[in-house]
């Protein structure tokens, strides 16, 4: 069996398939932490043709049955579907999951299963859990590729609610029946399920099938239980053993997982670019202005330095991160290793917005003492550059690669033309990335800036970081970094 990834896809067995949507439920299953599973079938627009097109728990069935929603037992709904009878027009089958109450955030264990006709697991998708207001999510789709039928593996958040969700695929949703669907009760069981042990006992790579009274569910599910397989060692669809790497053996599982992926997946890229064996000292600057806030109290900018760690993790040859932060006035931060990861994000990862830190401690305590109180206000890029530049002089050795992170707001770009300018003859790249939509000024035009010796700097933006892709970010980021090396090599800077 196949254990996807986020943006991962593979085909799907001839027949009928059930894609159930399983998570650790809470004492009694139901409740707070139930999650609800519905289906869109879609056309080549990527809309419903009409409302008689969205499956879920007051509408079971589409399209004659050959889509249908069930409820299994307690932390399982699922949903029956049969390729074969779809109409001709029907592109996509989209998978989502809506909360009873809150967010997704108090939602563990959120697993997508494809099981086909016979009942054996085809693959199963362990959903990273999100970590802002997101009260549905698109866990997944079946598309048409070339006269075959796919499961692609998404995980994409909502915030606006099973309404919203309806209305982007073009369901009409009158304000009444918005009102219903934003706080949906949970569907009731088809049986009566027995108290279960705390959702604390429960693993969240646990099978959920097992235990059903029969003819609960249709023959398309296994009748014993069964768990995801050992982790596998396919780099492009399967989630690699966290425990074989000794950076993320301490990590929590999920983290863990998909460390050891993104390591692989920087392994990948190094290799396409041919950077094979290539070490280098990797530094990463975060944005702290005031207008970062948002970035950071919805845990945006601590999913991107859990993203960063990786690269170091491949290229550095003591696999550390070095790491500053800057607004105003900067800090330098204590170096990062893939082990230290969750203790350094709640160290350092924060905002102060009117007295309150953003996001607070897991336990909900402030950071005491604040040692980045200072660190606050506008952008004064040149002042971390510069510093970034003396730190490197001082210490020679392997070429850098700076993963320099800003939100816009650039108003210092003479300054940081000169230094940049002149930091061409240094072994050091810098890579600039604009979070959001701003004006970058002079960030944006490092390709055709003159009076370089070589083309020191490259700059893109993403307006959404936690939508791209780790192979697409990864791409990117190390995009420019080749050609720079090559060229230094060239006139001596990198030896």
């Amino acid at each position: 069996m196949t254990t996807l990834i986020a943006g991962a896809n593979l085909p799907v067995p001839l027949g009928d398939l059930s894609l159930v949507v399983r998570w650790a439920p809470g004492t009694y299953g139901y409740g707070a932490t139930a999650v609800d599973a519905s289906a869109l079938l879609v056309n080549a627009t990527g809309r419903v043709r009409s409302d008689d097109d969205f499956v879920f728990y007051n509408q079971p069935q589409a399209a004659g049955g050959a889509v249908a929603h069930h409820v299994g037992p307690a932390g399982t709904e699922y949903l029956t579907v049969s390729p074969h009878a779809l109409p001709p027009d029907i592109e996509r089958v989209v998978v989502a999951a809506s909360v009873h109450e809150g967010t997704f955030g108090a939602v563990s264990g959120l697993v997508l299963d494809l099981v086909d006709g016979s009942g054996a697991p085809v693959a199963t998708y362990p959903v990273t859990p999100p970590r802002g207001s997101e009260t549905v999510l698109v866990l997944g789709e079946l598309y048409r590729r070339q006269g075959q039928w796919r499961l692609r593996a998404i995980g994409q958040g909502y915030d606006t609610g099973l309404a919203g969700l309806a209305t982007d695929y073009g369901v009409t949703i009158a304000d009444d029946d918005a009102a219903e669907a934003q706080a949906a009760p949970a569907a009731a069981p088809a049986f009566i399920p027995p108290p279960a042990a705390p959702s604390d006992a429960v693993p969240a790579a646990a099978g959920a099938y097992g235990g059903q009274p029969p003819g609960v569910l249709p023959t398309a599910v296994p009748p014993g239980g069964w768990a995801p397989p050992a982790y596998a060692d396919d780099l492009t669809l399967r989630l690699p053993n966290p425990a074989s790497d000794p950076d993320t053996a301490g990590l929590p599982p999920q983290l863990g997982a998909m460390v050891s992926l993104r390591k692989e997946t920087v392994r990948v890229t190094l290799e396409k670019k041919g950077l094979t064996g290539v070490r280098a000292r990797v530094a990463l600057v975060l944005d702290r202005s005031g207008s970062m806030r948002q970035l950071y109290g919805g845990g945006t900018v601590g999913r991107l330095v859990e993203r960063m760690a990786p690269i170091a993790a491949r290229l550095d040859s003591d696999g550390s991160l070095d790491a500053w932060i800057f607004a105003d006035d900067f800090a330098r931060l204590p170096p990062l290793r893939v082990p230290e990861l969750p203790a350094w994000i709640d160290a350092n990862v924060y905002i102060t917005s009117k007295g309150r830190q953003m996001p607070p401690l897991p336990d909900g305590s402030p950071r005491v003492p604040d040692r980045l109180a200072e660190v606050s206000g506008g952008n004064n890029e040149p002042k971390v550059i510069r510093d970034i530049i003396d730190f490197y002089h001082a210490r020679p050795g392997d070429p850098v690669l700076v993963l320099f992170y800003s939100d816009g707001g650039i108003n210092r770009g003479r300054k940081i033309g000169e230094l940049l300018t002149a930091a061409a003859t240094l072994p050091i790249f810098w890579q600039f990335v604009g979070l959001g939509r701003a004006e970058y000024g002079i960030l944006e035009r490092f390709d055709t800036m003159p009076g370089r010796v070589v083309d020191n700097a490259g700059f893109f933006q993403v307006d959404d970081f936690d939508k791209v892709s780790d192979g697409e970010l990864y791409d990117r980021l190390l995009g420019e970094f080749p050609q720079w090396l090559a060229e230094a090599r060239a006139h001596g800077i990198v030896r």
